[in-house]
């Protein structure tokens, strides 16, 4: 069973600016494709999930790290958590790697 994906403001934000940008819609279709796989499996082997330690949840959740892209500048990310409840996964933001 697939996963809901739920979006903090910021993670909504993110969305709009890479959807809205006609120079980064390669980027856009990247990050869609990486929020399928995260839907349908968060250990799918493209994403690469890992955790993030340097941030927690609001409610100390773990936080982890997919790739929407590799092996290119400034590669996008997602930072996630699970919850709040049973196969729910939060999306926090949608950046480039720095």
């Amino acid at each position: 069973m697939p996963f809901v994906l739920l979006f903090t403001e910021q993670a909504e934000s993110d969305l709009r600016s890479l959807e809205g940008s006609k120079s980064l819609s390669k980027r856009w279709k990247a990050v869609r494709k990486a929020l399928g796989y995260l839907e349908a499996n968060p250990r799918h082997p493209g994403l690469n999930t890992h955790k993030y330690s340097a941030l927690t949840g609001p409610n100390r959740e773990e936080i982890f790290e997919a790739y929407a892209e590799n092996r290119t500048p400034a590669a996008y990310r997602i930072f996630w958590f699970y919850g709040p409840d049973k196969k729910e996964i939060t999306i926090i933001a949608i950046t480039p790697h720095p």
